[in-house]
């Protein structure tokens, strides 16, 4: 499931990590966040650099619809109900400010992008109240948005909440620009570099372990999508939710707005140009990443869906994005733990990276050089009206405890089952030993089930052949190798071969 925007993208290896190296400040992460940050304290004078875990785009920006809206679905409304309309207006700010910024960006750099309304719309009758609730919640915060009655599309319709002058972009070519960008400013990037920790060194230095070596730095920014370092417990305040894309040619052109449903399931579309004619790109039916029985029956729902409503839709391509969802609706952008400026981060954007991701990195960068945001405080990583989101957070936490001892459960109960067909993975116990077996490309593979967190039991996605755990999101290949934190490691190989070849694999 490899994301549209990787079709033709531009972006050059990067070395990995190489020992003996120290800067002023580190940036974990090479998505949208990550390389802004760098850029912006290059531009300042500060000596840094980024490290990336895989490759370029590897995570969530490049997986991204390519939305640049202040129009958030019903984020406004959601925000709302935890915090002060000053708050709402807050958070709307720095969206604009990361908006603004991203879009003189790709002026200044000959990138192309497309400024279309953006609407949030009604699927029911129902849904309506949630249209009108939105519409009334950004307009107090200041957003010029209107309300639309009716208009000629395909799909059940009922209304929308509109806002003119938003943007699409294709992020890929926006991190390839960006990372060049960096480089320019003598600020090297180093890929396949996993960092499995940080500690304490000497003259008040950061030492950061590396799966190849250690570097040091006077700050660290951990721009990795859920922190991947657990102090401060950030993967108790998100959760970590996958949801799906696909890209359809269509007979008739597809219209100039970009939408997202108001409700369930969630269907959001946009128009992709390209050479050969505009492409549909739809997108939804999101959950906690690890808690369906099926991803594969979700991108069909999605395909079927799509194909009720466009009978002419040729599916093109189809991946996944995984995002973070904070449970008091706000992003958390600021120290790891209170008061302590050397260790920063960025997270929970709820799906709305692309001017949340620019928002933290300008808060980040003025935080560094003694120059934050008015409203950068709103994102504040610490804040006291957090307190009011405790019930989500119980929620939250009760049903993580649950999935863990629903693993543990089944591990006591089962045994050694027979091979996978091909495509497929199951958790089975071998001895006393949770074993996750899969069987990808004629290769059956056996690695440990245990996800190397907090010890939940993995669980196999049938959509991305993946080993995904249930608890906090940690993500890895089906041969064990880690895809998504806050895991830091890969999952153990089961003693014996790493590999047993299928001759009966269809």
């Amino acid at each position: 499931m490899t994301p549209l925007w990787l079709n033709d993208a531009e972006v050059p290896a990067r070395l990995r990590l190489t020992p003996g190296l120290h800067f002023d400040t580190v940036v974990i992460g090479g998505g949208l966040t990550g390389l802004v940050t760098a850029l912006l304290l290059a531009e300042s004078g500060v000596e840094v650099a980024v490290v990336e875990g895989r490759r370029l785009g590897a995570g969530t920006t490049g997986a991204t619809t390519g939305k640049v809206s202040l129009l958030q679905g019903t984020r406004a409304q959601r925000i709302a109900e935890h915090h002060s309309d000053r708050t709402v207006a807050e958070y709307v700010e720095a969206n604009r400010a990361g908006q603004q910024w991203l879009l003189r960006y790709c002026a200044e750099h000959g990138l192309p992008v497309q400024r279309i309304p953006a609407l949030t719309y009604a699927q029911t009758e129902a849904e309506m109240s949630a249209v009108r609730a939105e519409l009334r919640v950004t307009r107090a915060a200041g957003l010029d948005t209107y309300l639309v009655e009716d208009l000629d599309v395909p799909f059940p319709f009922h209304g929308a909440v509109g806002l003119a002058d938003q943007a699409q972009l294709d992020p890929m070519a926006l991190l390839a620009t960006l990372a060049a960008d960096v480089e320019a400013h003598a600020a090297p990037i180093f890929e396949s570099t996993i960092v499995q920790g940080v500690h304490h060194g000497d003259n008040d230095d950061l030492i950061i372990e590396t799966e190849h070596c250690e570097l040091t730095a006077r700050t660290i920014i951990l721009a990795t999508g859920t922190p991947m370092l657990d102090r401060g417990g950030f993967f108790a305040r998100l959760t970590a939710q996958r949801s799906y894309l696909a890209a359809f040619r269509v007979a008739e052109p597809p219209r100039r707005e970009t939408f997202i449903s108001a409700g369930e399931p969630t269907r959001s579309l946009r128009y992709v140009p390209g050479t050969d004619g505009d492409l549909l790109l739809v997108g939804g039916n999101g959950h906690v990443v690890g808690r369906t029985g099926s991803a594969s029956r979700l991108v069909d729902d999605l395909t079927d869906w799509t194909k009720t409503w466009f009978p002419s839709a040729e599916l093109i391509q189809s991946w996944s994005a995984q995002d973070y969802h904070p449970i008091d609706e706000l992003p958390y952008v600021g120290p790891l733990l209170p008061g302590r400026e050397h260790i920063l981060v960025a997270t929970g954007y709820a799906k709305w990276g692309l001017t949340n991701g620019v928002a933290a990195a300008l808060a980040l960068a003025g935080r560094i050089n003694g120059k934050p945001p008015t409203w950068s405080g709103a994102l504040a990583s610490w804040r006291p009206a957090e307190l009011k989101a405790l019930p989500s957070a119980a929620k939250t936490n009760s049903a993580v405890a649950l999935r863990l001892s629903i693993g543990w459960l089944r591990m006591a109960r089962s045994g050694y089952g027979a091979l996978p067909a091909e495509g497929c993975g199951h958790v089975e116990r071998h001895g006393l030993q949770p074993t996750a077996v899969s069987t990808v490309d004629g290769q059956t593979t056996e690695v440990s089930a245990i996800c190397p967190h907090l010890h939940g039991i993995v669980r196999w996605n049938d959509a991305e052949k993946s080993w995904d755990c249930p608890l906090h999101g940690s993500r890895f290949a089906a041969d064990g190798t880690l895809l998504d934190g806050p895991a830091t490691t890969s999952l153990s190989p089961i003693s014996g071969p790493a590999a047993i070849p299928v001759t009966n694999a269809p």
